[in-house]
């Protein structure tokens, strides 16, 4: 699909319903068109801005090499996540977002380690081996717990390039810490939540389930596509040194 938005389709997504009026943040008075039955309703045409500049913005950040961390744990949105995670071989959150995952590397890179020697030992034999079965099957029971919680982040190789959220309120840790680092944000915010904690908003409904694929669909593309120019660009560095 093209990575520029399209109003139609996300009209036909219900990206325009925002929250209760009496649930509004004010300072996304400028992202919202006007009211209706008590919800307000979205401008589009900021939507389809934000998109467009999100999207160039993470395209470039792919071209460069960098990594983009996707954060979705809500229930609607953990298989749009993790789907469009492993499409572009990318880091991904859809489980509990774990306190310190962006400002106390060490400590879970330390975690990481772990489970990627466990592993490793596992897929050898060397486990087997040494170990009675019962003992070799309390390893993969470790090696699965800590895949439930790790295994979304294993191949983040420390500070992403960039994260991308779904919902800046469920995942008000994950906005926190990246801020703190600074690390730029892309993130759908619904008319309950403060656009000026995200470098790159998205005014958008973060609730409706076509609406979170719809916009995250875009965001698999622009990465996609700067993957495509990083393999283009290191194809021809080869050549050059060749």
């Amino acid at each position: 699909m093209s990575n520029e938005a399209n109003m139609k389709d996300l009209l036909e997504a219900g990206a325009h319903f925002g929250h209760k009026t009496s649930r509004w943040h004010p300072k996304m008075a400028q992202y919202i068109h006007s009211k209706r039955g008590g919800i307000h309703i979205i401008d589009l045409s900021k939507s389809v801005e934000g998109i467009n500049a999100a999207t160039r913005f993470l395209s470039d950040t792919a071209a460069s090499g960098k990594q983009i961390l996707l954060v979705g744990t809500k229930r609607q949105a953990q298989s749009i996540i993790k789907e469009a995670a492993t499409a572009t071989n990318q880091p991904y959150v859809t489980e509990r977002w774990l306190g310190g995952m962006l400002t106390n590397w060490n400590t879970i890179g330390g975690r990481i380690k772990h489970l990627k020697d466990l592993e490793s030992r596992m897929a050898s034999g060397e486990l087997a081996n040494r170990y009675s079965k019962l003992e070799v099957q309390r390893f993969q029971e470790e090696i699965d717990e800590l895949n439930h919680i790790y295994g979304g982040i294993k191949d983040l190789n420390g500070k992403p390039g960039a994260v991308y959220i779904v919902d800046v309120i469920t995942e008000s840790n994950a906005v926190r810490e990246a801020n703190r680092i600074g690390i730029p944000i892309v993130a759908i915010v619904d008319s309950n939540s403060d656009p000026t904690l995200i470098n790159y908003p998205i005014p958008a409904n973060d609730d409706a389930i076509k609406a979170l694929q719809l916009i995250t669909n875009y965001v698999r593309s622009a990465i996609e596509e700067g993957k495509a120019k990083q393999a283009k660009t290191s194809s021809a560095v080869e050549k050059k040194v060749g």
